[in-house]
């Protein structure tokens, strides 16, 4: 933040998805709910996957990360949300606000990389499955994984700085549920043209490259699948891919149509809508749509039941 008398505002005020107590009641539930099932969901997925042999391949690997960081994801937004919805002083200190931001843009872009990663396996196995256990060695899937925290997290730390710099000297209403980029750069009184060229470049980089990476990945897939000569066999090769399509299209989907544009055209309310999809029900969903047709996944799940089961006799 600016030293001196440029910035005068030292809190925010985070206004949340709506000003209706009555609202807020059912807000408040569902969204508690969501943040149990999120985080019980996946710790079930990433405990099965450690607990089970089978699922020790380099697809259950990154399964087990995007796990993890969705986890991290929504414990950044969802437990302060449920406090501010409870709390009659909405004030979020600048501090927090930017520690916020910092957490969310860097478990965002991990999913994003991940996701890519993921792509990438699938890809090998399809196309090369020769070389898959020399290319998807445990040392390449964790160099892969360490990448996606680094970058996501130097790409985080970039914004964050420079959101630092700018000063806030008018009014501090952040129309918002989280410290998100671009409701802080409305507030800002001072010049924001170098943190919206960043967001608007860089952060079309990091998002989109692992987008075109994954697309140009099922290009190649695709191809691979139709020389299959049986279309029983076509389907079975595809099968595997049918989840992570399904999360690339939701995550994308919605990222894409939030960030990737210039800052003139942000509606607060839209965008509030399509942020808590995939802050909050695509991570909440993930589990359900890796497992619920995912043959390998269930019996890791009812082996990890029958486990517990046992512990407690």
């Amino acid at each position: 933040m600016t030293r001196g008398n440029q910035s005068h505002i030292t809190e925010f005020l985070l206004l949340g998805l709506t000003s209706d107590p009555k609202q807020q009641v059912w807000l408040f539930a569902s969204f508690l709910v969501m943040y149990l099932v999120n985080v019980g969901g996946n710790s079930v997925i990433i405990a099965a996957i450690r607990g089970d042999v089978r699922l020790h391949t380099p697809m259950y690997f990154f399964l087990s990360n995007l796990s993890f960081v969705d986890i991290c994801f929504t414990n950044v937004i969802v437990p302060r949300m449920l406090a501010n919805m409870q709390s009659k002083s909405k004030k979020v200190p600048f501090i927090q606000c930017l520690t916020q931001m910092y957490f969310f843009v860097a478990c965002a872009i991990t999913d994003s990389f991940l996701l890519a990663a993921m792509a990438l396996d699938r890809y090998v196995a399809i196309c090369h499955p020769l070389h898959y256990t020399t290319t998807m060695n445990p040392r390449r899937c964790l160099q892969l994984v360490t990448a996606s925290w680094l970058v996501s997290h130097l790409h985080s730390l970039t914004h964050t700085v420079l959101m630092a710099r700018l000063s806030f000297c008018g009014p501090n209403i952040i129309h918002h549920f989280f410290c998100d980029v671009q409701p802080l750069l409305m507030l800002s009184c001072s010049d924001t043209s170098v943190n919206e060229l960043l967001a608007f470049t860089e952060g079309s980089f990091v998002i989109m490259s692992p987008f075109i990476f994954i697309i140009v990945s099922y290009v190649y897939i695709t191809r691979a699948v139709l020389r299959v000569p049986s279309g029983r066999g076509r389907y079975k090769v595809f099968s595997t891919c049918r989840s992570h399509l399904t999360v690339v299209a939701l995550y994308y989907g919605t990222a894409i149509s939030v960030y990737i544009r210039p800052s003139s055209t942000y509606s607060v309310m839209k965008d509030r809508v399509v942020t808590v999809i995939y802050t909050v029900v695509i991570p909440m969903l993930n589990p359900f749509i890796y497992s619920l047709r995912n043959r390998d996944m269930k019996q890791a799940l009812r082996k990890l039941a029958r486990r517990k089961e046992q512990n407690k006799h």
